[in-house]
Formats: structure tokens, sequence, C-alpha cells
């Protein structure tokens, strides 16, 4: 018998920084730019790096299928593959690069806690960069650098996933939407995309809509506004539609219900409110993924991800009704509860 999954398991974190210093050294960028293939000199001298160190580092991404090789007569040139240049390349509407650094400078710091915050059952914010986590998003937004890349983050993810959970359900009838922690307005953007006739309101902390305002959402936008606030503490807008997009996997129980019994008092008669969440299967069996962003959730917030019965539960609980759910067959899934008429 050879361990062969237990040594891939062992080992997942190298292809993981290869990824991310790749991106860092910004590799992809370059091939892409250069529209031709190239040498690892020529790269390595581009990107500042030793010649040896990216010998070394090319021919690992040529192995993770991230780049091709071309051969000539004198040496090894490189291209990116078609993947690499979609979504690892920064200037690409599709790039997971803001990702990918916030995973590598914020998620994977935090993750070298993980056998700590198993034995707590808390988050690691304090030992990982020496911030309180009394106040899960003061600990989050420790800093205007880091809270523009964690919106970037969001930004990247629903450029993605964004339109396949706006439409997973037929929200055409919910003329005004509310987003509640609606951040870069990746997501808004997707709603007045595909429901033309719907205006948006990004209900966010003030800072997160001065950056949301300065960095993502331009004036062009016209469909959405914004409102500032804290959803566990201030007024809600009074809407058709409140969406929830990976915010209840950052809480409690206790308070997913406290915040769910606010969007109900304040939604209108036949409203609703849909969950945006990656859902694990019924008996927690997986998916992995979702597996794995549950034990995040442990080393990063108050939360877990939940199953769709568990979210269904919640809602009930706060008055929702006729609770549905859809697949999307992506990370992210829709899950769709109403206030009775």
């Amino acid at each position: 018998m050879y361990p062969r999954k237990i040594l891939e398991y062992m080992e997942g974190f190298l292809i993981s920084k290869t990824v991310f210093t790749s991106c860092e050294l910004g590799v992809f960028d370059l091939l892409l730019a250069a529209g031709r293939p190239l040498s690892a000199e020529e790269i390595s001298q581009a990107v500042g790096a030793s010649l040896d160190g990216t010998q070394r580092l090319l021919a690992t991404c040529t192995g993770l299928q991230l780049l091709n090789t071309h051969r000539d007569d004198r040496q090894v040139l490189y291209s990116n593959t078609e993947q690499a240049s979609v979504y690892l390349t920064r200037s690409s509407p599709l790039s997971l690069c803001q990702s990918i650094q916030y995973s590598s400078r914020t998620i994977y710091l935090c993750w070298h806690y993980l056998t700590d915050a198993v034995r707590e059952g808390r988050n690691q914010y304090e030992k990982a960069f020496g911030v309180s986590s009394e106040d899960l998003f003061q600990a989050l937004y420790r800093s205007d650098e880091e809270m523009v890349k964690f919106m970037q983050l969001m930004n990247s993810i629903w450029n993605i996933c964004g339109k396949d959970v706006v439409t997973a359900f037929d929200l055409s009838s919910f003329k005004v939407i509310c987003d509640l922690g609606g951040c870069s307005g990746a997501l808004a953007k997707q709603c007045t995309s595909a429901y033309p006739e719907c205006t948006v309101t990004i209900f966010d902390l003030p800072k997160v809509v001065h950056m949301s305002r300065e960095h993502f959402v331009s004036e062009a936008d016209q469909r959405i506004s914004f409102h500032e606030g804290d959803f566990f503490k201030d007024p809600l807008p009074e809407s058709d539609l409140y969406i929830l997009a990976r915010i209840l996997h950052d809480w409690t129980d206790e308070r997913c219900i406290e915040l769910l019994r606010r969007i109900y008092k304040a939604c209108k008669p036949g409203g609703a409110v849909l969950l945006v969440e990656a859902l694990l299967n019924e008996d927690g069996s997986g998916p992995l993924t979702v597996q794995l962003y549950s034990l995040n959730m442990l080393v990063q917030t108050e939360g877990r991800e939940r199953t769709n019965a568990q979210y269904a539960t919640l809602l009930a609980v706060a008055g929702f009704t006729d609770i549905q759910y859809r697949l999307t067959g992506k990370i992210y899934d829709a899950v769709l509860g109403r206030k009775e008429t």
C-alpha cells in the first residue's frame, strides 16, 4: 500500500504557495502583455527574480498546467494556458488575483493557527495579526488596505459566481432590492444586469460604503445606491427583497436569527430574503470545498457553513415561509424565504 493521497494532502500547501508566488511576482501578467512566449531569463529579469528560482517556479507552473512550454533550438520558452490568462492575470474581468492575494496574505496566516482554533473553538485573528476579534469586522477591516483587499476578494468572487446565484430563482417581481453587507457592489451590479427594472441599495458600514464609492461603484451605476449602517443595530430600508450573500456563514445561529428577524420586520408583505451561501450536503458528507470553508469560518469568524435544512430552520424561526433552495453547480447556492402577504 502506497500512501499517495496522504502525500498529496501533505504537500497541498506547496501548490497553493506556487500559485500565490507566481501571481505576486506577476508572471502571468508579464506573459499576457508580451504577446509571445518568453524564456526563463527574460521572465526573471522582468520580474526581478533570480534565474535559478524563476526556472524552478516556471517548471512547476508547467507541471500544474498553468503554463505551456515551447522549445526552439536553444532554449525553453513559456506562455500562459487559457485558464491562466483568464483567471490569473490582473487585467482580466474574471481575474482571481485579488482572491489569491487575500488567501496568501490573510487566510494562509490564519490557518497557521488551525490547531489552536480547533482546540479553542474560536477564530485566531489575535494570534495571527495581534488584533482583538471581539468585534469581528473590526478585525477583518483592521486597516484600509486590508478592507480593500477583502472587498477585492468579494468583487472577484461575484464576477465569476454572481450571475448564477441571482438567477437561480426568478427575482424579476422584486423591484426594490437591498443587498445587506453588499461590500464592493459586484452582486448589486449582477442584479441590475439580470433584472433591468430593479434598483439595489447596498447597505454596509460607513467605511465600507466610502471605499465602495471610491474604488468599485461609479456614478454610471445609476440604479445602485448606498445606505450606511450596522445591520444588527440600525433601521433597515424597507425593500421587496433582501440579499444576504456570504453573510450568515460569519455568525452563530443566535446572531443569524437576530438578523433575520430584523429583516422580516422591515420586509414588505409578499417580499423575500435571498441567502447566498456554499451549502453542505444534508448529511454533512461534502462537498469537500464547503467542509474546508467551514474550517475557515472557524479560523476567521464566529460562524460556520450549513446545510439547506439548517438555513431553512433559521429562516422559519425568523418567520419566513415557502422556503426553497437551488443548487447552481458552482461554489455558491441560493436559498429563498418569503414573507406572507
